[in-house]
């Protein structure tokens, strides 16, 4: 927690810091690439440098985290927290890469303020941020002595043995380990980062969800290809989706991940939405492996059936599991040529479905759905505790939805 003498300096200058602190992520980042290029050569994700998101994240982050240390000073954002060490994890983040961040962030602090940065407030700032990146540090160290790796050894090769074209804009990889390394296997709800160099040559990674239970030689993704809509198209999912072929080696991280799946033993509700499906599909595939018998209602909403990536895999796994229903919501209509529970016209409308009692529930898709059904099931009685998400990419800042 913050320091007695902190707190009301950080507390005095939090609104002029969150009001700026959109064009002080700009300049950190201006800066801290100008010092460090090399980072940009496979921890920073260009794409998110271009459209911006990488600098919300940031912002994001550091005004939530210095939020709650002034007004819930007996608390701590563990949710923001886990998810950030997670995945700097699965990108074999260092501790001493804290300090480069560091130095480029109070440079640019003092760029976009100037003198309203006293000695004092300097101060007050510099313990936020190192409360912050300690926190992150022991989670990583955890995290990273888990798996019995250290930062360089998270990656390993792994070999596209099939390509699976889901829909017009996913595909899905099936890979094989090469190498004579033990694969540990994923949490359900996991996922691995890839990393692969561009035409340039510079190696950018990217995140994916794992979409089957591992059966210790291979792993699935799936890969939606992200149209840029005016602006570059991303540039990674381009390259998966168009030139990785079947016989390629890709660099993958080892698992990682906060959502996993509760084994507490009660019902399961997953409620998805789009490419939202792909950590749905793996914990669904887990059960299945498992046999768990347990009672499971998978909820997902797309633009129509055909859009529907994974709809096969996860259609067989409810058909499989003794105890298990789907619903969809597609909004183009109710055409349906699979063995559905129940097929509905336009957004999820959960008032549609019977929802199990002391039932846990799972969300993942854009923002505003996860939003909207959280909303519905707290409202319907249903305890914040027992709701979790999975917020992807540079959005992971916003852990808590309310």
């Amino acid at each position: 927690m913050l320091s007695d003498k902190a707190r009301p300096v950080v507390e005095a200058t939090l609104p002029v810091v969150g009001e700026h602190i959109g064009e002080i992520a700009t300049r950190f980042y201006e800066h801290l690439f100008a010092e460090h290029p090399e980072l940009l050569d496979g921890t920073f994700n260009r794409g998110n440098q271009v459209d911006g998101s990488q600098q919300q994240a940031l912002a994001g982050s550091v005004a939530s985290f210095a939020g709650m240390l002034v007004n819930a000073p007996g608390r701590t954002p563990e949710k923001l927290l886990r998810r950030i060490a997670h995945k700097h994890a699965s990108l074999g983040i260092r501790p001493e890469q804290y300090q480069v961040v560091h130095d480029n962030l109070f440079r640019a602090i003092v760029d976009v303020l100037g003198d309203a940065v006293t000695p004092e407030v300097a101060a007050a700032w510099d313990e936020v941020y190192w409360l912050m990146a300690h926190a992150l540090i022991n989670q990583e160290r955890g995290l990273y002595s888990a798996r019995g790796v250290r930062p360089e050894t998270v990656w390993r090769p792994w070999q596209v043995e099939r390509k699976i074209p889901e829909t017009a804009d996913v595909v899905t990889f099936v890979v094989k380990r090469v190498d004579d390394r033990l694969v540990k296997t994923s949490l359900p709800g996991q996922y691995v980062t890839v990393l692969m160099p561009m035409p340039d040559g510079v190696r950018q990674p990217r995140q994916y969800s794992l979409t089957r239970a591992d059966d210790g030689e291979h792993r699935q993704f799936a890969v939606k290809r992200v149209s840029g809509d005016g602006k570059p198209d991303g540039e990674m999912s381009t390259m998966l989706c168009d030139t990785v072929e079947v016989g390629d080696v890709l660099t993958m991280s080892l698992p990682y991940g906060d959502v996993v799946l509760d084994d507490a033993g009660r019902p399961v509700v997953f409620a998805s939405a789009g490419i939202g499906i792909t950590p749905m599909a793996g914990m669904l595939s887990h059960l299945v492996a498992a046999n768990s018998g347990l009672n499971i209602t998978l909820l997902h909403a797309d633009a129509n059936e055909g859009a529907f990536a994974l709809r096969r895999q996860v259609v067989e796994d409810v058909l499989t599991a003794r105890n298990a229903s789907i619903h969809v919501w597609y909004e183009d209509g109710t055409g349906s040529i699979e063995p559905m529970d129940g097929v509905h016209a336009g957004l999820m409308d959960l008032s549609e479905v019977a929802l199990p009692d002391d039932a846990l529930y799972y969300l993942c898709g854009p923002i505003p759905f996860m939003q909207a059904v959280r909303s519905t099931l707290i409202e319907r009685g249903v305890a914040p505790s027992e709701i979790q998400y999975e917020v992807f990419g540079p959005d992971l800042w916003q852990a808590d939805l309310d």
